[in-house]
């Protein structure tokens, strides 16, 4: 495995397993699964309504907490500096953790400056090793940096070889934040999987496009947290370690990015709408 140096100093395994539409009651097994691969990150939410799934497959894994990194996400309903302190205690309890790794804000939308003063009190205090955000865009990740006493360690965006987010991660580099793709594989659109290109890259070195993707986030010093609730999937997800891109690899990859995404525009204030619109509680 190899590892990213956080702005804190903390480690993270720079490949993960995510539960993302991973099912309430498939969540345990899937984990377990991932767990037994060698998989010691874990990215999940409190809006993917399976975080208790998440805790019961660690508690059964016996793997010493202190070798785990655990990732979940406070949801745009409960930003707010109150709201995120009572959330975050609810995941808590769903996860069966004594301590979180990894806290995110999910979206940037409402009260999420108020969430960010309570996450960074949650900080100081040790129940969380590190704080950052999902999906923050250059300018507000910007303002929310600049504007506050902790810097965001992480920036988790939509990241692959549609949407190459190379301004992006320009400016997390610059400014010491790490990128980390979610969606790697875009959600399997514009038939990604069967991509010409990506699947002479693969014929190559003897790997699949999905692994090929994986690869060239990596070289891109991206942290990525690929999903799959099949074990021969997660295992070849985890396979991604012996063999390294060319220089002309990764440019003719480059050449595949549309800069817009082919699952949703963030951008879209329709859809920013939506998104800040969606409950997970009563």
């Amino acid at each position: 495995m190899e590892f990213v140096t956080l702005n804190n100093g903390i480690k993270m395994p720079k490949l993960g397993y995510g539960v993302y539409q991973t099912a309430p009651n498939d969540t345990e097994r899937a984990v377990s699964d991932a767990l037994e691969i060698g998989y010691r990150l874990i990215d999940t939410a409190a809006a993917y309504d399976n975080e208790q799934g998440v805790g019961a497959a660690i508690r059964q894994s016996g793997i010493p907490r202190e070798d785990l990194f655990v990732t979940t996400k406070l949801w745009v309903q409960d930003h707010g500096y109150d709201n995120t302190l009572r959330a975050f205690d609810t995941s808590m309890k769903k996860l069966g953790l004594d301590y979180l790794d990894l806290y995110l804000i999910h979206k940037p939308y409402g009260d999420y400056y108020g969430a960010w003063r309570a996450m960074e009190k949650l900080y100081k205090e040790g129940r969380i090793r590190a704080i950052g955000v999902t999906s923050f865009w250059n300018e507000r990740l910007a303002d929310l940096a600049n504007m506050n006493e902790v810097k965001p360690a992480v920036n988790q965006i939509e990241t692959n070889v549609w949407d190459q987010k190379w301004s992006e991660d320009a400016f997390m580099k610059e400014i010491g934040i790490q990128h980390e793709a979610w969606a790697p594989f875009a959600e399997g659109n514009n038939d990604v999987f069967r991509t010409p290109l990506l699947q002479k890259i693969g014929e190559k070195y003897g790997k699949t496009v999905g692994q090929v993707m994986l690869r060239w986030l990596l070289q891109r010093d991206i942290a990525v947290i690929p999903k799959s609730v099949r074990k021969e999937r997660m295992q070849e997800n985890f396979d991604v370690f012996d063999f390294e891109l060319t220089p002309a690899d990764m440019e003719a990859i480059r050449t595949l990015d549309t800069g817009k995404s082919t699952i949703y525009d963030e951008m879209d204030p329709h859809v920013a709408m939506t998104i800040g619109q969606v409950k997970i509680h009563d």
